[in-house]
């Protein structure tokens, strides 16, 4: 599993912090100084915390359980789109929608409808409709696909979150503490850790350094995913594999 290193993290500005005037004293422990009015990051803490966090996903996703990315601020969004893509797991990078884990069984029903809409594009009932109705349904579908599309196959509230900036992702984590849904989070120095179970000290608005952090938790997950269906290949029927033989070829 590829580790971020301290040079790397330091190369993508993971240590920039914001503004001392905006920190929030609880991150203290994390800060190793102060630059220019600027609080900086102490890498080394980011690291550790990083590991942590990475191993822990390891095993969500070694069980088979699914991890919620959240990021829906600018310099995240396409970053965290393609990395959870890529390993099969939910996200949400347009709008959180309130109640997207409290309400969970409503949101469900949004994900049937939009599902059925599609449904009826493919079986031929879509012809049926007259031209309004068409436009109507289309725009529904589309306004769904755009806020739970990335959503659709999420069956049941994930094993965890993962977040990209606690502040502007608020009512998520909120939900999240509510129903006690462990929490991984990029935290910056104006962020309360104490919120999150697994706090990952970085800059969480350079592009560089959201990217370093997700490759790297990612990367942990698809590792997990790996074992898991190593895991499953190795238990299968004895059946299924080739039965062994004494017997000696005829001469």
């Amino acid at each position: 599993m590829p580790k971020a290193t301290f040079d790397e993290l330091l190369k993508a500005g993971a240590h920039f912090g914001h503004l001392k005037m905006k920190w929030n004293p609880n991150m203290a422990p994390y800060i190793f100084t102060e630059k220019k009015g600027i609080h900086i990051i102490d890498l080394n803490k980011t690291a550790v915390k990083l590991d942590e966090a990475s191993a822990a996903m390891k095993q969500i996703a070694k069980s088979g359980k699914k991890i919620l990315f959240v990021a829906t601020k600018k310099q995240a969004k396409t970053i965290v789109a393609e990395k959870a893509k890529a390993i099969n797991m939910p996200f949400i990078t347009e709008r959180w929608s309130g109640g997207m884990l409290t309400n969970f069984a409503t949101i469900r029903k949004s994900i049937r409808k939009m599902n059925r809409i599609e449904k009826m594009k493919t079986d031929g009932t879509f012809n049926t409709f007259s031209k309004r109705e068409r436009l109507q349904k289309s725009r529904q579908k589309d306004k769904l696909e755009k806020n739970l599309g990335s959503i659709s196959d999420l069956t049941r509230i994930p094993a965890a979150i993962f977040v990209v900036d606690v502040m502007k992702e608020h009512i998520a984590v909120a939900e999240a503490l509510k129903l006690n849904i462990p929490i991984f989070a990029i935290v910056d120095t104006n962020s309360d850790p104490r919120k999150v179970d697994f706090p990952i000290p970085a800059n969480d608005d350079a592009s560089k350094s959201i990217d370093l952090i997700v490759t790297d938790v990612v990367s942990a997950i698809a590792e997990g995913l790996n074992e898991r269906k190593a895991a499953k290949e190795e238990n299968q029927p004895a059946k299924e594999k080739p039965a062994a033989t004494d017997e000696k070829p005829a001469e």
